[in-house]
């Protein structure tokens, strides 16, 4: 069979779009009394007791389930054991989205954060649980055509709505990023990341840490960025092909809105060719960046080299760290080993951009 798989064999190997849920499991088990004796003492309404069970997915903060008899609510902890540094920043989470709350950026309601490691042995943060679906797949299978299209146009204009949000006016100036040198900033931060966790050598992975620090553009633009904008980090409404809420803000900082527009483009540079999404409903990139554009307001791009080999060398140092986590014995999910070619296979794809610019 060829490695490129087509759409209609994705469909028929894919189950519904709901999240996965377990008991909670052995590495991220903690004391469900003391969390319900906070959130009795914290949260106006609560009323226990409580049952706590585990999302699977998510390869950075443990995500858990808790409901009373009236009500469904998240939280997001950071996970057990050493911890690389400036990682897992639940409490970043928490912040920008509150600060979002009265923006048009769709975001869960935030319910209550706790920075008190003695509670459940780690922080947390807790919000409202937003109905709809978890789509993991990115190329929506089982979505219609239509509703795919239509989908994608909605997720690329929450994104251009979020680089629109006047971050100082909204409470996310002081101490939450700093203007101006993203780049420079990221690459530090994901090389020295990537270092901390190596579990083996991969030479596209020095050449691009030299290659890139070298070779960023002069455009300096500074807004809220998300970090890792993907439809798989949205509640997609239960009927409807739009956006309910976006989750997964712990990499959210100030940076370059270029950087989270290449990452949702991902999917076009994975095993089907555009023709064939194209066919299958998704907008072509021409069009999504378009929509981008039009709605943010800025002059399109015309060079995508740096932005894009960029996005493949942090993805590959990311899913280094979740692999490192795993082996230690503190992955978020089961899921770990199944991510580990990705390394080397992004890095790959990072470094051939640059060769072939």
């Amino acid at each position: 069979m060829s490695s490129k798989r087509s759409l209609r064999l994705r469909v028929s190997n894919t189950m519904s779009d709901e999240a996965q849920i377990t008991d909670v499991r052995g590495p991220h088990q903690f004391d469900e009394a003391a969390l319900e004796a906070y959130l009795h003492g914290h949260l106006p309404g609560f009323r226990p007791p409580i049952e706590v069970r585990q999302f699977e997915g998510g390869q950075s903060n443990p995500t858990f389930l808790i409901e009373t008899a009236d009500r469904r609510m998240v939280m997001r902890k950071k996970p057990p054991g050493e911890l690389l540094p400036s990682a897992h920043q639940v409490d970043r989470e928490h912040r920008v989205m509150k600060a979002l709350a009265e923006t048009d950026v769709p975001v869960p309601e935030m319910l209550v954060s706790c920075e008190d490691r003695s509670v459940i042995g780690t922080e947390f943060f807790v919000m409202e649980m937003v109905p709809g679906r978890v789509i993991e797949d990115t190329l929506l299978p089982n979505l219609s055509p239509q509703d795919r299209g239509a989908l994608y146009y909605d997720f690329v204009e929450v994104l251009a709505r979020l680089h629109r949000v006047d971050y100082e006016g909204v409470g996310l100036g002081e101490g939450y990023g700093r203007p101006g040198n993203y780049f420079a900033r990221q690459i530090s931060r994901w090389s020295k990341q990537y270092r901390a966790s190596m579990t083996e050598d991969i030479p596209e992975m020095d050449s691009l840490m030299d290659w890139l620090p070298a070779n960023i553009p002069d455009d300096d633009l500074t807004t809220i960025v998300h970090g890792d904008y993907s439809i798989r980090n949205c509640i997609v409404h239960a009927t409807e092909p739009r956006v309910a809420a976006v989750l997964d803000w712990e990499l959210s900082t100030l940076g370059h809105p270029n950087g989270d527009l290449a990452y949702c483009r991902l999917m076009y540079y994975g095993d089907l060719g555009e023709d064939e999404l194209v066919r299958s409903g998704i907008p072509t990139q021409r069009d999504l960046l378009g929509r981008y554009f039009e709605v943010s307001g800025r002059p399109p791009v015309d060079d995508w080299t740096f932005y894009m080999a960029y996005t493949f060398f942090r993805l590959a140092a990311i899913v280094q760290g979740v692999v490192k986590r795993g082996l230690d014995g503190n992955a978020s999910s089961e899921q770990y080993l199944a991510h580990k070619p990705g390394i080397r296979r992004n890095a790959a794809k990072a470094w051939a951009m640059v060769q072939s610019r």
